[in-house]
């Protein structure tokens, strides 16, 4: 059982990880903030959540429980000065921002327009990927989890397992989320649900600040440099959801099944689920849930993989759950199943 505080409780991502968190009896929430809320109770705010406890939200420098662990669910500069302070008292943090995902300072400085003050914590991190990083993150003070684009491009390409020794050095991948995940920290009203109403367009067109994090870690545990990743995000008039289109070419013509590796590589993943064509992977599959599905084409030495996810779920806030389970040592799919 773990006690949480969750920093930015106010936010969409907060918000989620609060009713994740009201389906569960073994995590114990004991702190929520939110500047602009400081003084109102949960039950105003979000009488939808039935929890048990009503709570008050504080501001952000409010002293929080000694033990708790805490949730960075605050903007990037926020959470460059906060988990310092949070580590160096002892406490556990996972991290819902960019702040802390990248490892080189001159590529996080350039994608996310911001001077990192405490540049030396990204190395006490642990990327927040649990199929991926499982047996880190069980032993890790510190989360960084990843972006809900990231996830949806890297994951996929992971499970592919021993054919991306193969694949050529160049990866294009196309994505489509809801204005949740685009628009939810913006008060651009092109960002707004108003604004994409019977509308569709590309944003960010390579400079979004997930395409470096998908390079760094689309590789990842393969000993393999990293690719060149040319990422395109794009804005649906939808609430929740991010489809991804990966277009992947190999040296050769001559490889396995892919749907039989995607499949052998999650057999025993929760969350995972690979369907048998990609034509079958749309949103209405994902949204609310903390699932990922994927499913792949090839034609010659090409795979197209078409990948999707609820972003607020299993791009944010579902993955940093994942994430307190294992930190705490507690069943991984606690909380995660309706």
């Amino acid at each position: 059982m773990a006690e949480i505080s969750i920093l930015g409780a106010g936010g969409l991502t907060g918000k989620e990880l609060l009713l994740l968190l009201s389906r569960q009896k073994e995590h114990e929430v004991v702190h929520i903030t939110s500047d602009k809320l400081a003084g109102k109770t949960l039950a105003e705010v979000f009488p939808e959540i039935p929890f048990p406890k009503n709570l008050t939200f504080h501001s952000h420098e409010a002293a929080i429980p000694s033990q708790s662990l805490v949730v960075l669910a605050v903007p990037n500069n926020v959470s460059i000065e906060s988990a310092p302070k949070f580590l160096d008292s002892g406490h556990k943090v996972i991290d819902l921002s960019g702040a802390y995902r990248l490892h080189n300072q001159e590529i996080f400085e350039k994608a996310y327009q911001l001077k990192h003050t405490q540049f030396s914590y990204v190395d006490k991190a642990v990327f927040g990927i649990p199929e991926i990083f499982r047996d880190k993150l069980k032993n890790a003070d510190f989360v960084s989890n990843p972006g809900c684009f990231s996830t949806s491009v890297i994951l996929p390409v992971f499970l592919l397992n021993e054919l991306r020794k193969n694949l050529r050095p160049r990866i294009i991948a196309d994505s489509k989320s809801g204005v949740s995940g685009a628009g939810g920290r913006t008060e651009d009203a092109g960002y707004s649900y108003t604004g994409v109403y019977e509308n569709f367009r590309a944003y960010k067109i390579l400079s979004h600040q997930h395409e470096p994090e998908i390079k760094e870690y689309i590789y990842a545990n393969s000993g393999l440099p990293e690719p060149e990743v040319v990422f395109t995000p794009h804005l649906l008039p939808v609430y929740r959801g991010i489809l991804s289109t990966i277009v992947l070419e190999l040296d050769t013509e001559s490889f396995s099944d892919p749907i039989s590796i995607l499949q052998n590589s999650c057999k025993n993943e929760p969350f995972l689920r690979i369907l048998k064509t990609p034509e079958e992977i749309e949103l209405k599959r994902v949204q609310h849930t903390n699932f990922l599905d994927i499913s792949v084409r090839k034609r010659r030495n090409t795979l197209v993989i078409v990948s999707a996810l609820d972003n607020l779920i299993k791009g944010a806030a579902g993955q940093a759950l994942q994430n307190i389970n294992l930190m705490t040592g507690t069943k991984e799919v606690l909380g995660l199943f309706p």
